[in-house]
């Protein structure tokens, strides 16, 4: 079975998530050895799905609206500044208010991981030893055969990964992952 790109990246959720038929993935799987930019864009789509379960939060700092309304008002033209400029100030400052939403929503301590590829190893034994990757943000079993550098690794202690936030492979540590 041979895909295109674009059905590629229809199923990449699926494919992440594990959801897919076994033909499928093994075409996806042929198909991401030959194909840089869909490699870039399951590496990317990794990355964000990562970044979106992490519990530390980014805050905007203080007088952002502000500033921003400036600069867009010194950058643009004429009567069509007012207008935009506001608007952008006022979506700027929805988004503001919608992340303190958000975020004060949000249990205090460890929130729900919004993907399982963000899942803290709450069950991963804290003296398991794993490996780790400089470049990566996972941490594996040395047999984990998604191990994307293979070049760099080195071995620790599970409790030492994640408090350098190394997260837990799901496909190697699948076993600890259990809720």
């Amino acid at each position: 079975m041979v895909i295109s790109c674009q059905h590629l990246w229809s199923e990449i959720s699926n494919y992440l998530e594990g959801e897919i038929a076994p033909p499928l993935r093994a075409a996806m799987e042929e198909h991401l050895r030959g194909c840089e930019r869909c490699t870039a864009v399951l590496d990317g789509t990794r990355n964000v799905i990562q970044l979106y379960g992490d519990e530390r939060m980014l805050e905007v700092p203080l007088g952002f609206s502000h500033r921003l309304h400036r600069r867009l008002e010194d950058t643009m033209p004429g009567s069509r500044r007012k207008f935009l400029g506001w608007m952008v100030a006022a979506a700027a400052a929805v988004v503001t208010a919608g992340t303190i939403g958000v975020a004060s929503s949000l249990p205090s301590r460890h929130p729900e991981p919004r993907s399982e590829h963000a899942r803290p190893g709450v069950g991963v034994p804290p003296d398991l030893l794993v490996v780790v990757s400089d470049k990566g943000k996972l941490f594996h079993k040395s047999t984990c055969e998604f191990i994307h550098d293979r070049t760099n690794l080195r071995t620790i202690a599970a409790r030492e990964a994640q408090q350098q936030g190394y997260v837990p492979c799901v496909r190697c540590m699948k076993e600890y992952l259990k809720s």
